[in-house]
């Protein structure tokens, strides 16, 4: 795969991520793929994707878990609702996280990646300890099947993320790097933290956002690549600069408004276009 693929978030379903008829129309390479629902994950279904994949000259390069039942309303609900931390609901997502693992493994694909949640700044919260726990587990699982676990970007600082990875103690945990989200969630300049965490860095998204008036209280704003405060050109020379020649994935989730989905993704793929033949 050449240095810096161009590709989308993807769905096979109705859920997040574009259509893979749309992805094909822009002419992307690569996709990361949001797992499908429960009852079509078979081998079945996954050879058949498969087919029509290599019919489109189409990889993934990663499945992304995602649960029923998680809100990215506001920051509290996003915190009481997302991923493997909530108390609740950790035992069955937990078990499904794993079954995703399997499906990307039917699939061919060596990354599994989610969120998982909103891990606690302090490290004597219970919620700390069962975070890392957790984490633990799932990568064992993913290791079985020769794979790693890639942690999105978001909640936790560039410092606290490096903690924790740390503490899980996993060689095959790695960083999903999103930088809107550390805009959107107002945990820290993105530039500065993709320098701190770059070495654990395997796959990236190319996302753009607005700081909000309270950042941490409030939620940033989503917008168009190149039209936040990411700064995408300075982005692409800090993946430089970390050795990072992966996919650049464009997430752009607007799935309400596909037409302009569609339109917001294609100015993308132009502006990392012309960056890359900048940049090289």
């Amino acid at each position: 795969m050449e240095k810096w693929s161009l590709g989308v978030f993807a769905s096979i379903d109705a859920g997040l991520g574009v259509n893979l008829d749309v992805a094909h129309e822009l002419g992307v390479p690569t996709i990361q793929l949001h797992a499908p629902k429960k009852e079509t994950r078979t081998q079945e279904n996954a050879d058949k994707f498969l087919a029509r994949l290599a019919d489109l000259g189409i990889t993934i390069t990663a499945v992304f878990g995602g649960f029923e039942g998680e809100s990215y309303a506001d920051i509290p609900t996003t915190a009481r609702t997302v991923g493997l931390v909530p108390p609740e609901t950790r035992a069955a997502r937990t078990t499904e996280m794993k079954e995703i693992a399997d499906f990307a493994r039917m699939l061919g694909v060596d990354v599994a990646a989610l969120h998982l949640g909103f891990v606690p700044h302090d490290k004597d919260d219970p919620l700390y300890k069962a975070a890392v726990d957790v984490t633990r587990d799932v990568c064992d699982h993913c290791a079985d099947n020769d794979q790693a676990l890639h942690l999105e970007t978001g909640q936790e600082t560039g410092e606290a993320l490096l903690e924790f990875i740390g503490d899980v103690e996993r060689d095959n945990l790695f960083i999903n790097f999103d930088p809107a989200n550390m805009i959107l969630y107002g945990s820290g300049e993105p530039i500065e933290a993709l320098k701190l965490v770059g070495r654990y860095v395997r796959s990236v998204h190319c996302k753009d956002g607005t700081w909000a008036e309270k950042p941490g209280e409030e939620w940033g704003a989503e917008v168009a690549l190149g039209e936040g405060d990411v700064g995408m050109e300075a982005y692409l020379r800090t993946l430089e600069e970390i050795g990072y020649t992966g996919p650049l994935t464009i997430e752009r989730e607007i799935a309400q408004d596909p037409e302009r989905q569609k339109a917001e993704i294609g100015g993308a793929l132009k502006l990392l276009g012309e960056l890359k033949a900048k940049l090289s």
